[in-house]
Parts: structure tokens; sequence; C-alpha cells
């Protein structure tokens, strides 16, 4: 969520970098035409108030000389009138004006590039060699197919499109990769947490995929107020929610693994088979929460934790920034590291690292306190480190061998407890 105190007095800086990323200046104009009526109608109340402490103090007065009240009397009740319907103004025009900000997008960070979509956005570096192949490369689900350790087709039977079984060597592939990261992410200094898998509407309000995508998610209960998390950034980064973090623990780096769920609303059409855009598929994250003054740099570090991953793996990719128009919601910066699919020939998304600044700690109201003793929002960061369907179809694509075996990168082995995927009996 924007400061409002900032948008106030920067209207027309606000309006400019949020054209950047599809607001209209009227939207801004119709918010800061909300505020002024809210404060009116505040001074309004006040002064009501006043009056009303002012006639109360009559009213005893009067009374106690035995004078005639009644005057006064009908003036409180006209006065405690007009402040209850001005108080319920107030509640109308805070109500919209709270509907109008939680649809409002981060601030972009001023050395972002600026474009509507990710034709605009920017590279930054590349890492590795493009895998060159003797033969031509199959696809991650054809591989998986072959050697009977990704099933689709039971999926489907059993819970519909775009959900998959990992069977054997696949499953233990996926586990592998999974541990591995959190030690690595341990290593770096992240605290290893288990998160709840269910949260409530205000954790997704906290983190911004409330109101703007709850399309997206799966809702469950009778009330509909629990939601399967879409990723674990929502259960990390609300664990401090409405609490003062105490400055000296300040950057504190946090690390899970969970099952992610979502519906993919949006997305109808794309990568419609393999492991690239699942219904659920399990993703280790990165969280971190930090003082202003340190969040850039640990933005760099988050990112380099993901890239630690993807080269002690050996497998190709290269990082971009996010353009304003391709950046995600909450997010001020991003960076995304995407790597290399043989098959396809093209880099894909693996991870995205992105600096919220106080955008969500402002919606989850997570603070410390300055050298002041004054209360400031901490800036949050999250970054996917990595999604582990994704690291395991870069890695069956990346080291896939031309007799239809796949070869384990080293790291992985003693996570795996081989060197080699080869067919094996299915089930």
């Amino acid at each position: 969520m924007l400061d409002l105190k900032y948008v106030r007095a920067h209207a027309d800086e606000v309006k400019e970098r949020l054209a950047t990323r599809g607001v209209d200046a009227t939207e801004i104009d119709a918010f800061l035409a909300d505020d002024v009526k809210r404060r009116e109608l505040l001074v309004q109340t006040e002064e009501l108030k006043a009056r009303r402490n002012t006639v109360s103090d009559e009213i005893g007065l009067k009374k106690r000389a035995k004078e005639d009240a009644s005057d006064v009397i009908a003036e409180m009740q006209a006065v405690s009138a007009k402040i209850k319907e001005l108080d319920e103004q107030v509640a109308l025009v805070d109500e919209a004006l709270q509907a109008r900000a939680l649809h409002f997008p981060n601030l972009p960070n001023p050395g972002i590039p600026v474009g509507p979509d990710e034709a605009a956005n920017r590279e930054e570096r590349v890492w590795g060699d493009i895998t060159e192949l003797p033969f031509t490369p199959k696809a991650h689900y054809e591989i998986g197919e072959d050697l009977g350790i990704l099933d689709w087709e039971r999926g489907a039977k059993v819970s519909g499109a775009r959900f998959v079984y990992y069977v054997g060597q696949g499953a233990r592939l996926e586990r592998a990769v999974y541990n591995f990261m959190l030690d690595e992410h341990q290593k770096e200094g992240y605290k290893e947490m288990i998160t709840p898998y269910l949260v409530k509407d205000l954790a997704m309000f906290g983190t911004g995929q409330y109101p703007k995508f709850m399309d997206d998610a799966y809702r469950v209960g009778t009330n509909d107020d629990m939601t399967l998390i879409p990723t674990a950034e929502v259960p990390l980064t609300n664990y401090y929610r409405e609490e003062v973090i105490p400055a000296e623990k300040l950057p504190i780096s946090i690390t899970a693994v969970s099952p992610s769920f979502r519906q993919e609303a949006g997305s109808a059409g794309k990568d419609t088979r393999g492991l690239i855009r699942m219904h659920q598929f399990n993703k280790v994250e990165m969280v971190k929460f930090a003082k202003p003054e340190q969040s850039y740099a640990e933005l760099e570090k988050m990112t380099a934790n993901a890239e630690n991953i993807l080269q002690k793996l050996n497998l190709p990719y290269h990082v971009i920034t996010l353009s304003t128009g391709d950046m995600g919601f909450s997010a001020a910066k991003t960076y995304d590291v995407e790597v290399w699919m043989p098959q396809q020939n093209v880099y894909r998304e693996i991870s995205s690292v992105s600096n919220t600044e106080a955008f969500q700690a402002r919606r989850a109201q997570i603070q410390y306190r300055d050298e002041d003793g004054k209360l400031q929002f901490v800036h949050t960061l999250n970054g996917s480190g990595l999604a582990v369907g994704r690291t395991v179809a870069a890695i069956l694509e990346n080291y896939q061998n031309a007799d239809g075996t796949v070869t384990i990168p080293e790291v992985l082995r003693p996570y795996f407890g081989a060197d080699q995927i080869v067919a094996e009996d299915t089930l």
C-alpha cells in the first residue's frame, strides 16, 4: 500500500511513476479528492464535538442554577445527530479510499526500465555457456514420460489438467533439489521454516495478492476466509504481521519449501504441457526484512543466493531487470533469473527476486523503531530460491543424454543417491 502522506505531498510525481504501470492520472485525482473530502468531514466533526462539549457544560450550569435547560438539550441532541451523520459519511469515504488504495501498485524504483511489457526488460548479466547437445533435444515432459518418472495422464485423471505425479526417481530428484536448495540457503544465513499452507484473507491482503489476484487463488472453507498459499512468501512475510521488530535484529533472512497453489486464471493456453506452469508445485522461497537503507543491498544478495543454486547445478542462465509494465503488483524493483531450456532454445523464468520496499509492510503493519525511537515500516523482499519443478525441468533438458538417460548434476548426487536417471519399470 502506498503512503498516503507521500501521495498527497508528491501527487504529480506519483502520477508520473504510476502511469508507467498503467494507472491513469484520474485515478490518483479521485483518490486525492476522497482524501480532501474526508479531511473536511473530520474538521466539521471535530468542530461539532467541541460545540457538544460546550453545550454539555451549559446544561450542567443551568441545572445547577435550577434554570430551564430544554433549549440547550435540544441543541445538544441536534449536534449529536449531526455528528453521527458525519461519522457515517467519514466511514463511507474511508471505505472508498481503502478500496482505491488497495488497487494501486507499488511505485517503481526510478532506476528500472520503463515500458509496457517484457520487451522493455533489461538484461544485466549472463552466466554459463548455452547447452549445445549433439542430438535433437527432447522437452522435459517427454523425457519424464519416457523414463517413467513423470505421470501427467494419471495426474489429470485424479485432479485435472496441470497436475502431475512424480514417480520413483522423479520424486527422488524433486526431493534432492529442494533439500540441496535449503542447505545452500542455510549456509547463506537464512533460517529455515515450515509454514502453514492455509492462510487467512488478511495475510493475502498483507502481501498484495488480495484483492487484485483473488481469482487466481484457491479459496477454501465454508466462509471462504482461508486460501491455499500461492507461495510461501505469504506466510513467511506475515510471520511478523502487526509486530514491531527489534531494530538490532535487522536484516532478517528466512526460507521455506512449500507447495504453491495457483489457478493461473490469466494464463489460458500458456505452457499447457510440462512443469513450467502448474496448479500445484513446490517452491523454495526466500524472504528478508530490512531497514530501508539496507534493502537494496539485500536485494543484490538475495539475487546472488538464487544464482548460487544455478551455478552449483551448472545450469546456464541470465538475469534481467523487469520493466515497469512487466513487474509484479507489490514490487518496486524485480530481477528475474531465467534458466536455459535447450528444447525451446530460450531462457525461461526460474526465479523472481523483488524488493517491495514498505509496500507490504504498510499493509501488514510490520515496523521497527529507528535510532530516534520512531516507528518506521520495514522493507520486505522475496524471491524464489528456486521454483523446484522448473529446476527439475531444466536439469532434465540440460543433462539429457542421447540414450534417453539423464545425468545427475554432481552437487545433487549425495542427495539423489546415484549419478544418473535411467528408465525404470512403471507401477
